[in-house]
Formats: C-alpha cells, sequence, structure tokens
C-alpha cells in the first residue's frame, strides 16, 4: 500500500499546496481521502483524471470537500473527451443534505458510509469511528491483507480512537493547534495529543496533518514526543509513504 498526501493544511490551503488530503493506492486501485481546497490541482501532478478510482469523505467542512464540484465537473469533461467511461463513486455519511449533492448526472454517485458498518472499496476493508467535531465527522481505518492505516479526520481528544486505531502500521492524525491552545480551540488535537494518541494505540508511525497557519511545525513533532516514541513526520504536499 501506497501514500502520497495532497495537502497538509487545515482550514485554507497554503502556498502551493492544498488542504488536508492524500490518495492510497493498492494493486492498482486508487482512493482520494477528502478534497478540500486546492487538492485536485496537487492530484494531477500524481495521477491522470482516467486513473481514480473512488473518493472517500470524513464530513462536509469546506477545507475537506471544496473541490468535489470541481471533481465532478472533470468527471464530466473527461467523458465527454472519452477518457472515462465509469461512474466515479464517492463515499459520504447522510447525517447532512450536502451527502444528496454527491449525485451528478452518470459522472458521480454519491455512497452512503457510517460508523456502524464496514464498508469495501477496492483492495480496502474500511471501518469508521464517530470523531468529537463541531459536525458529524468519521474517522477511517484502511486495511488491506497485510497492513492498516488510520485517519483520524478532525476530532478533539476522544479515547475510542485509542482503540479504533490500536495496532496500526500507519497513524494520520490532525495535529491543529498547539499545546497552550488546548481547551481553547474546541474539536482538534494538538501535538502532544496526537502523539498520546499514537502511544496507547501501538501505532508504528506517526505523520501530522490539518497543520495550522502559523507557528512553529516543528514544535508539533516535540509535542507529540512527550507520549510517543516511535518515527514522528510532518506531513507535506507531494510525500510518499510505502507501507510494506
Amino acid at each position: 500500500m501506497r501514500i502520497i498526501f495532497l495537502g497538509e493544511y487545515g482550514g485554507f490551503p497554503g502556498v502551493n499546496s492544498a488542504t488536508s488530503s492524500f490518495l492510497i493506492e493498492e494493486e492498482g486501485f486508487t482512493l482520494l481521502v477528502d478534497c478540500g481546497s486546492g487538492v485536485l490541482s496537487k492530484l494531477q501532478e500524481h495521477i491522470p483524471w482516467s486513473s481514480l478510482d473512488a473518493c472517500i469523505l470524513s464530513h462536509y467542512h469546506h477545507d475537506h470537500v471544496a473541490d468535489i464540484g470541481c471533481l465532478q465537473y472533470a468527471m464530466l469533461v473527461q467523458s465527454q473527451l472519452g477518457n472515462r467511461h465509469e461512474i466515479l463513486p464517492i463515499y459520504g455519511h447522510s447525517k447532512d443534505s450536502k451527502f444528496m449533492e454527491l449525485d451528478f448526472e452518470q459522472y458521480t454517485k454519491g455512497i452512503e458510509i457510517t460508523a456502524d458498518y464496514t464498508t469495501k472499496i477496492g483492495p480496502f476493508t474500511i471501518t469508521f469511528c464517530e470523531t468529537t467535531h463541531p459536525v458529524y465527522c468519521l474517522a477511517m481505518k484502511f486495511q488491506t491483507l497485510h497492513s492498516a492505516i488510520v485517519y483520524t479526520a478532525d476530532t478533539e481528544w476522544n479515547e475510542q480512537l485509542v482503540s479504533f486505531a490500536s495496532g496500526a502500521d500507519v497513524l494520520i492524525s490532525e495535529a491543529s493547534i498547539y499545546k497552550e491552545q488546548e481547551g481553547l480551540i474546541k474539536g482538534h488535537l494538538t501535538g502532544e495529543q496526537a502523539g498520546k494518541l499514537a502511544q496507547e494505540s501501538g501505532v508504528k508511525h506517526l505523520y501530522l496533518t490539518h497543520l495550522p497557519h502559523y507557528g512553529i511545525h516543528e514544535n508539533l513533532v516535540k509535542e507529540a514526543k512527550t507520549y510517543y516514541n516511535g518515527p514522528i513526520q510532518i506531513v507535506k504536499s507531494g510525500l510518499k509513504v510505502k507501507i510494506e
């Protein structure tokens, strides 16, 4: 399994970057995870439109879905050009009316996901955990026969995520705020809390994403290291990770 990080910021994209998003690839199947501002520009640096097999959304805040409309028009144009013949499935929860917007004529189709059920997308078996965020949001675990990736999506500290992430090869955790902001900004993790989650769940690698647009990002790593003894990396657009 391979991860290609497309963006790393929360809220809005940085210069020449995008909001938090990544591709995961396995057995020739490519899945886009979240599709916020700037994501589609970065996606085209790595794969052609015709090879995108599916998209999955954690929630409907703009920094996770802003490029969905553009993705739908890309599917329309590529179909008109004869480059694409399949409907693109877009997976999302139905606890928001925006779920209905995932259907776009014969080009994209919304498919419901829920914390109560396991979803199979291509070679990935995906389970979900509701997070602690101002809107309904789902953390995700992507599993194949040989490896597992957990993505926290947007959340503040949530004990359920410890067991949910248990034993994963990779934890992709949001780290939107610094320790001194804990309790002041709701719905997000500090670097220290991301490290605590990684340590208590026993994951092998920690990647910090959904980063703030201020401060020194390396301080998030220092915070995480107060708990977590394993390797930690700040996500950057274009970073590629192969999981054996």
